[in-house]
């Protein structure tokens, strides 16, 4: 296991038909060796798992990953009205060219595409 930050970018949509990697995420997360996120890691060390997003026009927000009872989602102040969910992120491997999908607190769901990692 090892604690990785992980770089997300917008997948194609009907708004960015070629995506866009101005609109993106940086997600530190603690991963296995085959791309699966270490629930007993996270529950050792949560405050290491991060988040920031990068938005055009936006100031960035910076934020926690949370593990829910609905699943994962990204916080970035207490309580949550402004949590962003993650679909899928504990049930698949994450690798290159996974999509995972965004859904903001408005209920705007978006993809976003595993662009790269290092070591955190």
């Amino acid at each position: 296991m090892s604690w990785t930050t992980i770089r997300l970018e917008l997948a194609r949509t009907a708004g960015f038909p070629n995506g866009s990697a101005a609109r993106s995420y940086v997600l530190r997360l603690p991963l296995s060796t085959g791309g699966l996120i270490d629930e007993r890691e996270y529950r050792i060390n949560p405050e290491l798992a991060t988040a920031r997003r990068f938005w055009p026009n936006e100031p960035d927000r910076h934020g926690t990953l949370l593990h829910t009872r609905q699943g994962w989602a990204l916080s970035c102040k207490p309580g949550e009205a402004d949590d962003e969910k993650i679909y899928r992120l504990e049930a698949q491997a994450i690798q290159l060219g996974t999509c995972l999908t965004l859904t903001d607190p408005d209920g705007e769901s978006l993809p976003f595409v595993v662009k790269g990692f290092c070591p955190a």
